[in-house]
């Protein structure tokens, strides 16, 4: 509290005892709605779900609690509740899964000295996409249009390292996503790197990671060492973090009339990035991720699903 609060109190308190800590009469008309209503609005949203729909609406609730809708959407802003959202999760079933967070976020805080750690994957199918008229641009009072309908000019897929400690982009763009192509990105990953460093590759168990010819390749080269996320947890995966800036920025409302313009656009977007890279910062330690993953299942347990 603020000195002046609490000086306030103790000089009440020494005036009248016990009878200083009371709230005063507060001026104003007192609240129409009582704790336990709200409370009961709160309880409601959390715990049930109406007749006629999967969640509530301010418009159900109001009916259901016969308090009007703004009142509903106040009780709702004050509590965090949103009921018209919804996000999804997988839980990972690797059985594997604690050795590979535990190796993979040890890389994050404490990299090997003498070796460089990136992370790496493939962004595949990257649509070549038109819309089929032109996009209206953004005036005062209303967001830019395009249409829903747009024509398909091609893929292509990007191959990508994010430098866990200067966020530095190493890039590669195929029209096919193979073990092949893979294997030459590792060429590329072997000419960049200076050769007096060992390389530690965090990527994902794709099977284009794991065949013959990348296992016989990794032989030959010694100072790569591969390290894999656990199954369906991308998110561990700090270049998929970099991945959703790039679809951000540049994929997402571009129109490209070819591939050749979707790859230019890409290349000069990764060019512009290593001219002034930002790496990010890893904040979570294993464990933490280990407890909060407990906390969440615990969570799924308790509601006897």
């Amino acid at each position: 509290m603020h000195p002046d609060t609490v000086g306030k109190w103790r000089r009440r308190f020494v005036a009248v005892r016990l009878d200083g800590l009371i709230d005063e009469q507060r001026p104003g008309r007192p609240p129409s709605i009582g704790l336990d209503r709200i409370e009961q609005v709160v309880v409601t949203t959390l715990e049930q779900t109406p007749r006629n729909a999967t969640h509530w609406s301010r418009k159900s609730m109001a009916a259901r609690s016969g308090m009007s809708k703004s009142t509903i959407g106040r009780i709702w802003r004050d509590f965090g509740l949103k009921p018209h959202l919804a996000d999804t999760f997988k839980l990972s079933t690797d059985p594997q899964f604690i050795e590979k967070v535990v190796d993979v976020v040890g890389l994050y805080h404490n990299p090997p000295e003498r070796a460089v750690v990136l992370c790496v994957d493939e962004k595949s199918q990257i649509q070549a996409l038109e819309r089929s008229q032109p996009v209206l641009p953004m005036m005062p009072g209303m967001p830019e249009r395009r249409t829903h309908d747009y024509h398909r000019n091609g893929i292509t897929s990007l191959f990508a390292t994010f430098n866990i400690a200067d966020g530095t982009v190493i890039r590669e763009l195929h029209r096919q996503h193979r073990a092949a192509e893979f294997k030459k990105f590792l060429i590329t990953i072997n000419k960049t790197v200076p050769a007096d460093l060992d390389v530690h590759l965090v990527c994902d168990n794709y099977g284009t990671h794991k065949t013959p010819q990348i296992r016989a390749w990794l032989a030959r080269h010694p100072r790569f060492h591969m390290h894999f996320t656990p199954t369906g947890s991308s998110w561990i995966n700090q270049v998929e973090r970099w991945f959703g800036f790039l679809t951000e920025q540049k994929i997402r409302r571009g129109t490209h009339k070819s591939v050749q313009s979707l790859e230019a656009d890409i290349r000069s977007w990764i060019a512009d990035w290593n001219s002034n890279p930002r790496p990010f910062i890893w904040t979570k330690t294993a464990d933490e991720i280990l407890e909060s993953l407990a906390r969440f299942c615990r969570r799924i347990s308790d509601a006897g699903h």
